[in-house]
Order: C-alpha cells, then sequence, then structure tokens
C-alpha cells in the first residue's frame, strides 16, 4: 500500500508498506477515504513538535472497513466509520480514575506520532478507538469531527456559557472549528487571525452557514479584542501573552495549540488583580468524541475543507499550508485522499 512517512530530517515520504491486516482480536483495519492534515502534523514538519521517524503520520480520518479480527462486535466489512486516534492503556493509574487523556503509557500509541497513521490507503487501529458515522453524515463532514471534539474539550474545560464572549486565538482549521463549536454553545464569537487569506476564507465560511453575524473575524490589533473575551482560547499555541490581553476580568484563558517550542511571559501581578484563569485541557477524554460525533449532525464542517490532494501530491498539500519555507497559506482545511477514483466518497 502507498503510505506517507516521516523522514528523520523532518520531511515526508512516499513508500510502499504492507497492508496492515489484524493483530488482536478486535483490531480493525480501514481502508482510509479521507485524512484531514491537521496542525500538529505542519507542527512537526516546521520543528514545532516531535515525531517518531518512520512512522506512518495522520490522525484525522474516516474510512471503511476493510477486515476485523475475531473479536471485533460492533463494526463488519463495509462499515463507514471515524479515527478516533487518543489512544489510551485503560490500565494505568490515570485511566482506572477515567482520565484516559491522561494516559501514563503513551509510548507507542501516539497515532500518526510513533504508531503508524492515516496518511495511507490503510490503518490498523483497536475497535474501542473506531466510531461508526451516522446515517446521512457526509465523508466530509465526518473528517472534521477529531478536530471538533478538540475543539469541545478546550470549550468544557475553560467553562463557556451561553451569552458569554468567546475570543479564539488564531483562524485556522482548528480555530475555525473552534468558533463554530462556541456558536453553537451559545457564546458571542471573535475570531483573531493576521493572515489575509485566512481571514478572508474565515469570513466566507462563517457568512454562508447559520453562524452569519455570530461570529466575527478580526485583525490582532483591533482595540474591539481587548478585554473582550470571557473565553480566550488560544488555538495557536504560542501566543498565551496577547491571549492574556484579550481576556475580560476574571477570564478564562485556555492554552489549545501545540508547539513545543513556545515561551511566555506574564505577570503573576496582573493574573491575580484581574482574576484570571490560564487552562490546560491536554488531549480530549475520549468520553467527548461520541458527543462530538452528534453534534457534527448540526455544525456544517464540511465547509471547512477548502483542498484535497492525492498522497502523490503531498508536497503541494503541505505548501498550501505554510509548512515550506517561504509558502504563504493558500487553505483552511486540507485532506489527502488515498482513493483517487473517488468511488467512496
Amino acid at each position: 500500500m502507498k503510505a506517507l512517512t516521516l523522514t528523520g530530517d523532518r520531511s515526508l515520504e512516499l513508500v510502499d508498506r504492507p497492508k496492515p491486516e489484524p493483530r488482536e482480536a478486535t483490531d480493525v483495519v480501514i481502508r482510509i477515504v479521507q485524512s484531514g492534515i491537521c496542525g500538529t502534523d505542519r507542527s512537526v514538519l516546521v520543528g514545532k513538535f516531535p515525531a517518531e521517524p518512520g512512522v506512518v503520520m495522520g490522525h484525522e480520518a474516516v474510512g471503511i472497513v476493510e477486515a476485523t479480527g475475531p473479536g471485533v462486535t460492533r463494526f463488519a466489512p463495509g462499515d463507514r466509520i471515524i479515527v478516533n486516534p487518543t489512544l489510551y492503556c485503560g490500565s494505568c493509574v490515570t485511566c482506572l480514575e477515567g482520565h484516559w487523556n491522561f494516559c501514563g503509557n503513551k509510548a507507542g500509541t501516539e497515532v500518526g506520532l510513533d504508531y503508524d497513521g492515516s496518511f495511507a490507503e490503510f490503518m490498523r487501529l483497536p475497535e474501542l478507538f473506531c466510531h461508526a458515522i451516522p446515517d446521512g453524515m457526509s465523508f466530509d463532514r465526518a473528517v472534521v469531527v477529531e478536530p471538533l471534539a478538540c475543539a469541545l474539550n478546550n470549550i468544557e474545560a475553560g467553562r463557556l456559557q451561553p451569552g458569554e464572549t468567546a475570543v479564539i486565538v488564531g483562524g485556522g482549521p482548528m480555530g475555525a472549528v473552534t468558533a463554530m463549536a462556541a456558536a453553537r454553545y451559545g457564546a458571542r464569537v471573535l475570531v483573531v487571525e493576521p493572515d489575509t487569506v485566512r481571514q478572508s476564507l474565515d469570513r466566507e465560511i462563517f457568512a454562508a452557514s447559520e453562524f452569519e453575524g455570530r461570529i466575527t473575524v478580526h485583525a490582532p490589533d483591533d482595540a474591539e479584542l481587548t478585554h473582550r473575551g470571557h473565553l480566550v482560547v488560544d488555538s495557536v499555541g504560542n501566543l498565551l501573552e496577547q491571549s492574556l490581553g484579550y481576556a475580560a476580568q476574571r477570564g478564562r484563558v485556555v492554552v489549545m495549540g501545540f508547539n513545543s517550542n513556545a515561551t511566555a511571559t506574564v505577570r503573576p501581578l496582573q493574573i491575580l488583580q484581574r482574576g484570571l484563569q490560564i487552562i490546560g485541557a491536554g488531549d480530549y477524554n475520549s468520553m467527548i468524541f461520541p458527543k462530538a460525533v452528534e453534534l457534527a449532525r448540526s455544525i456544517p464542517l464540511e465547509r471547512l475543507i477548502t483542498h484535497r490532494f492525492p498522497l502523490e501530491d503531498h508536497a503541494e498539500a503541505f505548501k498550501a499550508l505554510a509548512a515550506v519555507p517561504g509558502a504563504d497559506y493558500a487553505a483552511l482545511k486540507v485532506v489527502l485522499i488515498p482513493d483517487q477514483d473517488g468511488s467512496a466518497l
């Protein structure tokens, strides 16, 4: 099968790999229909997040069940599924406490980072981490469910309430998903995005949906943003200081984006006197994934997809996300499609 693997110099290489087969009784082999490129994938390639050389990257995926182990009970070949890539062992102390997102045995289980992922024609996954695509939901919408689960995790960690104002820092795919989810929770949403191309894409998407007027897009220096957010979500991961300036008195700031190189300088007295809270939500707990699947029924997530590429054109796909030196942003959500005849779409 064709697969995109990470090289030692942080680039992607299209290689031939054996098609995976079930190893354990509860394994499911999935024929990948679409796989979204996540900001974390981009961060790996530009040196902001670690991954294991040789791994098949990708973790936002939908597909069709190809084969199952003898212990699989919920799925059969031909079923449509969404991949939940947040694996956990279920037996460590934090898992036994129900905090599966902070599993103590993550080594070798991070899909697309050190566990072969979805930038391939096929992938293998335990049945526990497969979710059925609801009848009538398109693959285009379903492939954005995993980012929606991330958004819900951070919104709920930030305790967003109806009628509050949410400031989403970063108008890329993850920021746009978070904005849609926050609006669905009943908030007034302000999206902060410096790139003019993404500003334009965001405005077009929000104006063409039920969120028109409920989500507005702003440049970072817009005075309207100062001290506005009851909840501020840093979807980029390196804008904590800027995010604190957007927070209202007694506001909550959630650090969402993954950037292992980022640092920040904050004044403790500012946090104390303004009553601010800084929150780290971590990965989402898998209990939130079914909620994301259900909520996706009523959110036009497919509008976020602006570009599609075959695996062979992965360089162009990442160039559209400014993951190549000198490239500018040209896209929001980009998906890779192994099945180029389109029969599964």
